[in-house]
């Protein structure tokens, strides 16, 4: 190549290279490219209906066993031996302990004896009544001396039965209070350890007096119906629900003055040991059943400055925010007192997509899928 074409040769190269980059007036991509917008994000809705609803309240309780049982020694002596595994399950008649008992064997030996001696001393005064060799008199003492030894007899055997400490109830038994060698029953009876009955389990709250008024007046004035449902749930620490429900043991009836709230009492199976007294749990009592009702979930009402309200999809797709007004909880849901007729898109999941004016698309919630993003719930509306 000569010198002359190598200016021409070098302008042929960029123009190639520049066609290969792109012009500068191409048209805009159609739809789908890369310049389309963004699709409406999903939310997930409900469709809110109208129908009967058991009102609930949650309410603070604590775990107590079904019966509880201390074991005790009831003769005084050294603990030999302790007869079970710490936090294990035993059975009623169980023995626990062994207490020294050689003091007491050798008391009953002693007491048969007496007995037997007692007894040949009446055989020998019957046939030397007869012949008055002996006075009545005399063969009546040789009988009451008999009754006595039989009695010490008794007693000196309950003694040696006793040195082996037996379980009072079927249950689970903590931890020992005493160690072998320990020196027990001298002048009380010493505790030894505690068995405790888990199932079924008792859960022990209170309800305001107050509430209780005005849900029978709410029952009174037709408004509400009674429930016919006992049946009670429990709510775990970390919000589960326990999977067996209870049953409502007992209600006082009369309202504490000290506090203003009615002691109620539920009771639950607990045949895996899950329940353990002293826990902190949540009842949720049935109160009243409510016709034509409207509940959501709970998840779908927040709380701003204005109050409660609750994210509506409505026309365009579009979402607006609508006031509510909550009227109490069936279960986990919200009984919706004010705000809500029926046939609202209200959204479940997605609230964080959910702006005011934004368009979306609606798709029907799931309930047992997870939920993104969860904003603040809302508390219940307080009741007037």
């Amino acid at each position: 190549m000569t010198t002359s074409t190598k200016p021409i040769a070098f302008a042929f190269f960029l123009i190639t290279l520049l066609a290969g980059c792109g012009g500068g007036n191409k048209p805009a991509s159609g739809p789908g490219g890369p310049g389309a917008g963004a699709p409406p994000p999903e939310v997930d809705v409900i469709t809110v209906t109208s129908g009967n609803a058991t009102l609930t309240q949650d309410l603070p309780g604590r775990l107590q066993a079904y019966r509880t049982a201390q074991v005790r020694a009831r003769v005084e002596g050294v603990v030999e031996k302790r007869l079970f595994r710490e936090g294990s399950d035993v059975k009623a008649g169980a023995s626990l302990f062994q207490i020294d008992a050689r003091t007491y064997k050798a008391a009953a030996e002693s007491a048969k004896a007496d007995m037997e001696i007692a007894r040949q001393t009446v055989d020998r005064y019957k046939p030397l009544l007869a012949i008055k060799a002996v006075s009545q008199q005399e063969l009546d003492l040789a009988n009451a001396k008999t009754k006595q030894a039989e009695a010490a007899l008794i007693r000196a055997d309950e003694a040696l039965e006793n040195a082996r400490v037996p379980a009072a109830i079927s249950g689970r038994i903590g931890r020992t209070l005493v160690t072998e060698g320990a020196f027990v029953g001298k002048g009380e009876a010493t505790l030894l350890a505690t068995i405790e009955q888990l199932d079924p389990i008792y859960a022990n709250f209170t309800q305001s007096g107050a509430d209780l008024l005005r849900l029978r007046q709410s029952v009174n004035a037709g408004k509400l119906k009674r429930t016919e449902s006992a049946k009670v749930e429990l709510l775990l620490e970390d919000g589960s629900v326990y999977p067996q429900p209870g049953k409502i043991f007992f209600t006082d009836m009369a309202v504490d003055p000290g506090t203003g709230s009615v002691s109620l009492r539920a009771e639950f199976p607990n045949p895996k040991r899950d329940l353990l007294p002293g826990m902190f749990v949540r009842i949720r009592f049935p109160e009243a059943d409510a016709e034509n009702a409207i509940k959501i979930p709970q998840r779908a009402v927040m709380g701003g400055p204005q109050g409660q309200f609750v994210m509506v999809v409505g026309a365009e797709s579009k979402v607006t925010p609508r006031p509510v007004k909550t009227g109490g909880m069936a279960g986990g849901d919200f009984i919706i007192a004010e705000g809500l007729k029926g046939g609202e898109q209200v959204v479940v999941n997605g609230l964080q997509k959910a702006r005011a004016g934004t368009v979306v698309k609606p798709v029907p919630w799931d309930a047992s899928a997870p939920m993104l993003n969860p904003p603040a719930a809302a508390k219940p509306a307080e009741k007037k």
